[in-house]
């Protein structure tokens, strides 16, 4: 049976404050491979949900570098997969910037509306957003300060739990 449990943002917070300039080597690092954002955005939303989905190829995990779904890794699976999740695991819903909390996730994009970047939110101003992120590492980078044609936001609503 599926069971809610809480989305810990804290430990979403905590995790990329920890990580965001550093590499956590139970991970592989994607710098090389196309970039390492999306993977650790992952890991900041695994940080603050405990919860994988280990559904083949269109679920949310990593056990190793050769054994993860597209989505751990990749900016558009993982929007897929968080915006139609409906099993275990974390599930989110695209929103306007006003409903944006820390622990979400904002996906840049050029003007063919293809999404290339997955910084995740650790402070929130009436300013400014605040963002961590890996490739181009950042840890409270100022959103306004990135280039980007497009951009769409990522509320997680919550995490799902087989019980």
């Amino acid at each position: 049976m599926l069971v809610e449990i809480p989305y810990n943002r804290e430990q979403v917070a905590e995790y990329a404050k920890t990580w965001a300039l550093l590499r956590n080597r139970a991970f592989m690092n994607f710098d090389k491979m196309g970039g390492d954002c999306t993977n650790f955005a992952s890991q900041c939303i695994y940080a603050g949900s405990r919860v994988m989905n280990y559904t083949p190829i269109f679920g949310w995990y990593y056990k190793s570098s050769n054994d993860r779904t597209p989505s751990w890794s990749g900016v558009q699976y993982l929007f897929n997969f968080l915006t139609t999740n409906k099993e275990a695991g974390p599930y989110a819903e695209q929103v306007d910037v006003s409903s944006l909390e820390v622990g979400d996730i904002v996906q840049l994009g050029n003007a063919e509306n293809h999404f290339y970047h997955s910084p995740v939110v650790v402070g929130i101003t009436e300013q400014d957003i605040f963002i961590a992120a890996h490739t181009y590492d950042a840890y409270m980078r100022p959103l306004s300060s990135y280039f980007y044609s497009t951009i769409r936001y990522l509320h997680i609503k919550g995490v799902r739990k087989y019980q």
